[in-house]
């Protein structure tokens, strides 16, 4: 595999300082399809006005396989935080989110090494799928993108092997109580990418994300492996956009399939979410980043960015210190509202082997030091969204009144 060009994407915030840094990059791990920037026609794919794919009729106790025997019915995901409204005077609990984008199975395992990390701490996490994750090279003239030729795509399409094990690990994660969320397909960023599509392009982008999950056993002919154990009409209620890009006309191409949440907003301080057009938004978060007076936004390329100016091999000799250093952002943010507001802390990741993994191993210290705390719920974007729905509106507009680290008399503040 290439190592595509890294995409970085800068953005500033005036927080006392300025930060710059890239919020999504696309790069690529040994073995693993590299997520970078691309190439240009619009989609002529149907469907992009039909109705909202949610199924809500009971489970009658039956698995069912559905389509061409890619997915199955086997009841509703198992393990899941009951969502509980507070209480007068009740302290809310620490969320924590750890999300991957791209979610594939690579050589290096990573996918399955996090399912066993969770496993180990007490977490659940959101897998966001990029749809040709699970289409062969072969079958690339499947894929209409907006904007972009047929089968083009900003990151190398897998090989059968990756799709075998990317299968087995989305499976495994579903029945572990992960969410499976959507990364969409392609990965374009700039121009011609997701900042520049339409509603209706990202409905067809949407659409299509669903088409490659529901239809891999026809496009990759592996007759010997089983369906998902989950529909993906039910269990898609969110995705993030690559790059961060386009959430003013993804939001409401989403609505259109019944989405409840986005992750694609690139970032923001460390406070209670809210609603964008009916829809929760879940922004990555800016961190203190020790030893600097700035804030750095809270997936792994933003520390790549400004440690080692998004080379994916920096000085072998600073990987201790950046792995310190970015772990200890993650327990800044997390100490700041856990000790105050109890806003949810988010942190978005990939699954590559940057800076000798440093970000990896950092992500996994801080999952297995916080997730086991009692007052701590490592959970999905998913169950915080069915959280934040049973909650007391005003409740959350006054914490949606607190600053990050500001803790207040609990019992006077929630009524």
């Amino acid at each position: 595999m290439t190592v595509a060009a890294l995409v970085v994407v800068s953005v500033m915030y005036l927080l006392g300082r300025t930060l710059t840094g890239g919020p999504d990059s696309p790069a690529a791990a040994k073995g693993v399809p590299d997520e970078g920037p691309a190439a240009g026609a619009k989609s002529d794919r149907p469907g992009a006005a039909a109705a909202s794919r949610k199924r809500e009729e009971p489970w009658d106790g039956k698995v069912k396989v559905l389509g061409d025997g890619s997915t199955s019915y086997t009841g509703p995901q198992r393990d899941q935080l009951k969502p509980q409204k507070l209480k007068p005077g009740q302290k809310p609990p620490q969320f924590v989110v750890f999300s991957w984008d791209g979610a594939l199975e690579g050589d290096d395992h990573l996918f399955s090494h996090f399912r066993q990390v969770a496993k180990e701490s007490d977490a659940h996490m959101t897998f966001f799928l990029t749809g040709i994750y699970l289409l062969p090279k072969s079958k690339s003239d499947l894929y209409l993108p907006p904007q972009h030729d047929r089968g083009a795509a900003a990151i190398s399409y897998p090989t059968d092997e990756h799709i075998r094990t990317t299968l087995t690990q989305l499976g495994g994660a579903w029945k572990d109580g992960h969410e499976i969320g959507s990364h969409f397909n392609g990965h374009f960023c700039g121009s011609g990418g997701g900042g520049d599509w339409s509603v209706e392009e990202w409905r067809s982008e949407i659409d299509q994300t669903y088409d490659f999950v529901k239809k891999w056993k026809t496009n990759t002919g592996f007759s010997d492996m089983p369906p998902l154990p989950f529909d993906p009409d039910r269990e898609f209620v969110g995705g993030r956009a690559p790059c961060l890009e386009g959430q003013k006309t993804l939001i409401p191409a989403s609505k259109q399939v019944g989405w409840r949440y986005d992750a694609s907003s690139p970032g923001g301080f460390q406070t209670w979410p809210s609603k964008k057009d009916g829809v929760w938004d879940f922004p990555l978060q800016l961190l203190p980043y020790p030893g600097k007076d700035i804030q750095v936004l809270s997936m792994d390329f933003n520390f790549l960015y400004n440690q080692s100016k998004g080379e994916t091999d920096g000085d072998p000799a600073q990987f201790d210190t950046w792995k310190q250093t970015t772990k200890g952002a993650y327990m800044n943010g997390f100490n700041r509202v856990y000790n105050g507001s109890r806003a949810p802390l988010f942190i978005g990741n990939h699954f590559e082997q940057w800076n000798g993994g440093i970000y990896m191993d950092a992500v996994e210290d801080l999952m297995r030091e916080v997730c086991p705390r009692k007052d701590v719920e490592c959970v999905s974007f998913k169950e915080l969204a069915d959280w934040m729905d049973v909650q007391d509106p005003q409740v959350l507009e006054q914490l949606r009144s607190l600053d990050p680290g500001q803790a207040p008399a609990w019992k006077t503040l929630v009524k």
